[in-house]
């Protein structure tokens, strides 16, 4: 995608192939800072802190974490004990999304298979392979979607197609494209009218501060609502559909998003808004088939509920919301259930949140 009429990704690996590069969003969209990542520890720690974040590029950060582990292996022989313990503490650095024990494991896989002197080169070219697949799956994902959005344009007969989506499933959160926003940006590339309500999505507001950023970037026209507005925008007519992504989808169609998300669905299903989940197959979990019972909720530091970021003076800085005193709770995810869903936006097509038509898509997992 392009910022400033730039050409950028999220993750990239440097020309020396010894460091990993990537976007500090913990900062924007104030600041726009670059970060190296050179070990195993770097990676861990941008996940865990979410200077990355967004189930598939967690995947992709996860999968050079791999490759910087054989690289700086303090063993030349590369035992792979060694790598199986270091995979493992990636595996852990974040429970919900799934893509990140997923892209682990393939990069770790490739590794384990050949020689001492192939491993370090075997682990680059998986996880660049998995980078490009991902980039590749959310342009498909665009292109599926936009079939749904042009089909709601016609029935307004041209008139302004009102999406809802929340938190940030965009490129920032998968590389290029993204995925509830690869939609958008094909049909916004197609000439369609389109607008975007982006909710805030509090605590750490990556809708008011990465979503909306982003399609500023690109020209889409969007207005930033509370988190609890979408309920009154869609009972006076104000939203035609709504989009989000996933960090974990079970082979029954329940999904895991960005806490907030079950609410939304709620008030679509209550007001006939198609609700529909952006994602690739890489989010979905062929193993969990219960979702509410099974998908392990992250719960973060409570201090991103009380303080909020924003910008003072020019300068980024935290400010404290709530009383000294007040406990607060940080629970980073929620599950929607497969009967508030309409339907997958896949880079194979579109199905229904249900086995059976996932499983249509996805014969084989």
């Amino acid at each position: 995608m392009k910022v400033d009429g730039k050409d950028i990704r999220t993750i990239w690996l440097d020309k020396d192939l010894k460091v990993v590069k990537v976007i500090d969003q913990r900062l924007l969209p104030h600041e726009f800072v670059i970060v190296d990542l050179k070990t195993v520890n770097d990676v861990i720690n941008a996940i865990k802190e979410m200077y990355v974040r967004g189930a598939p590029l967690i995947g992709v950060t996860g999968a050079y974490g791999v490759y910087l582990a054989v690289l700086t292996c303090p063993d030349k022989t590369i035992k792979d004990g060694y790598l199986i313990k270091e995979c493992n503490r990636l595996k852990s650095a974040r429970p919900t999304a799934v893509n990140l024990a997923w892209a682990v494991d393939k990069v770790l896989s490739e590794v384990l298979k050949v020689n001492t002197s192939l491993k370090i080169d075997a682990a680059r070219k998986e996880a660049a392979r998995i980078t490009d697949e991902e980039v590749e799956n959310c342009k498909k994902i665009g292109e599926h979607g936009l079939c749904v959005i042009d089909k709601i344009s016609g029935r307004k007969r041209g008139d302004t197609v009102n999406i809802l989506t929340h938190c940030n499933a965009g490129w920032l959160a998968c590389i290029e494209y993204g995925t509830a926003t690869a939609p958008i940006y094909a049909a916004f590339e197609h000439g369609m009218d389109i607008h975007v309500w982006v909710d805030e999505t509090r605590p750490l507001n990556q809708g008011a501060r990465l979503t909306a950023w982003e399609l500023g970037k690109h020209g889409v026209k969007h207005t930033v609502v509370t988190d609890n507005a979408g309920g009154h925008l869609m009972q006076h007519g104000m939203v035609d559909m709504v989009i989000v992504g996933a960090d974990r989808t079970t082979c029954t169609g329940d999904v895991a998003n960005k806490i907030g998300t079950y609410l939304k669905a709620l008030a679509a299903r209550d007001n006939g808004i198609p609700f529909y989940v952006a994602l690739p197959s890489s989010t979905f979990d062929w193993i969990l088939r219960d979702g509410l019972k099974e998908i392990p909720i992250e719960e973060r530091d409570p201090d991103e509920v009380r303080y909020v970021q924003g910008l003072v003076q020019g300068t980024t800085k935290s400010v404290l919301v709530s009383p000294v005193g007040s406990p607060a709770a940080n629970f980073a995810f929620d599950v929607t259930p497969a009967r508030l869903i309409t339907g997958f936006i896949t880079e194979r097509g579109i199905c229904k949140a249900e086995e059976q038509d996932i499983n249509r898509l996805f014969p084989v997992h």
